[in-house]
């Protein structure tokens, strides 16, 4: 049995999990699928795999929340937390685990990323600030450097997109695992930082490769996830900076808002201008304290980022 457990968070996930399933399965490790209350037949499709542990839960919590029943059900001191929408490319799980060995000073480490046609996406961002204008998340983005050339062995004071995630169970404990504030959005960055700040360190594993799809869960109902990557943001600014930094913020993004949807009303992009509009009007429902402490609805999925 391998020192790894992985960890699946899914909702509503089963045509992701139908790609990805399978291959995560292929080798003797715990596979643990830890369930938000699909709707769209994941826990029966999930029960064919008889080697695979599933937790249903009863509502949705989100997704760090998820995660964080995940691990305390994993046994072994590594855990991937992988997305529906992700798997290894031949033995990624063994290079990663590999490069938890070598380094164990890192106390999070990520493989470098790719879409289905091989395109590199990015995995080690730096952390976000106050000026974020409200650009789309951009762990499907194609990477703006080459990410074999990193210095992985190092700490760096960013962050690893969570598509794939392996983390080193002593330093979850000692930061006490993912912030269940962060509904869906930023609980991957908000860890990073607490590794980071208790003396960890997070990289990314150059030799391990993951296939990411992205977004395959997100694009169904976009407006509601985009204000929930907007909330995730001011959560974590006025968390690490204060809620006057997260303020500030807010305002910046109504600004923000208005002249994308400008923009897209010119270039006649009606979908895009609507929602930066309703982006801009629930932003101005209430200052940053008010919108962190309104509960995300329950209905809205997250099961893997954009």
């Amino acid at each position: 049995m391998s020192d790894v457990a992985v960890v699946v968070v899914s909702h509503n996930s089963r045509a992701d999990l139908e790609r990805s399933l399978p291959i995560v399965c292929a080798g003797e490790r715990q596979v643990i699928v830890v369930d938000n209350a699909s709707t769209d037949g994941t826990p029966a499709f999930t029960r064919q795999f008889p080697n695979v542990h599933l937790l249903e839960l009863g509502e949705n919590v989100g997704y760090g929340a998820a995660c964080n029943v995940g691990i305390a059900s994993a046994s072994g001191p590594l855990v991937l937390l992988l997305n529906p929408d992700a798997w290894p490319v031949e033995d990624g799980i063994e290079r990663l685990a590999a490069c938890a060995e070598r380094q164990p000073r890192l106390g999070a480490i990520g493989p470098v990323l790719q879409a289905p046609d091989g395109t590199r996406q990015q995995s080690l961002v730096g952390f976000p600030t106050s000026w974020w204008l409200g650009r789309p998340a951009i762990t499907s983005t194609r990477s703006r450097a080459e990410i074999a050339a990193l210095p992985w062995s190092r700490p760096v004071r960013k962050f690893i997109v969570g598509a794939a995630l392996l983390v080193r169970r002593k330093a979850l404990e000692q930061v006490g695992g993912f912030d269940p504030s962060f509904f869906m959005f930023y609980e991957e960055v908000d860890l990073c930082w607490r590794l980071q700040e208790a003396g960890w360190g997070v990289a990314v594993c150059p030799e391990a490769r993951f296939v990411h799809v992205g977004g395959t869960s997100t694009r169904r109902n976009w407006g509601a996830m985009y204000r929930e990557q907007l909330r995730g943001h001011l959560r974590f600014l006025a968390k690490h900076y204060g809620i006057g930094r997260a303020e500030k913020a807010r305002k910046l993004l109504i600004a923000a808002m208005w002249m994308r949807s400008v923009v897209f009303m010119i270039v006649r992009r009606t979908d895009r201008c609507r929602r930066s509009r309703d982006a801009a009007a629930w932003l101005r429902t209430g200052d940053a304290r008010s919108l962190l402490d309104t509960a995300p609805p329950r209905e809205t999925a997250r099961s893997q980022r954009s």
